[in-house]
């Protein structure tokens, strides 16, 4: 039997799927992250343009290029575990 060979790529691996004034959904395959504002505060006054040119370079590793914003999706699913830390 001839294998037939793979029609198309998955574009929509990783995507935002809505914004609002408290913070984001991400979309990862077919689980949805919230990422608050409060938890994430990087993201607060970014434009939608630059919130959305993401992506998935590794299973646990979520990457935004043009803000050099880079989260491991244990931090985003618990952000507890991971607090910030600032230094001056």
């Amino acid at each position: 039997m001839k294998k037939l060979p793979k029609i198309g790529i998955c574009t929509s691996q990783i995507e935002i799927t809505k914004v609002s004034s408290q913070g984001f959904w991400l979309l990862l395959q077919n689980e949805e992250l919230f990422l608050s504002f409060e938890n994430f505060p990087w993201f607060k006054d970014v434009t939608i343009k630059e919130l959305c040119e993401v992506e998935w370079p590794s299973e646990n590793h979520i990457y935004w290029p043009n803000l050099d914003i880079d989260l491991s999706i244990d931090s985003i699913k618990d952000p507890a575990a991971f607090p910030l830390k600032y230094k001056s």
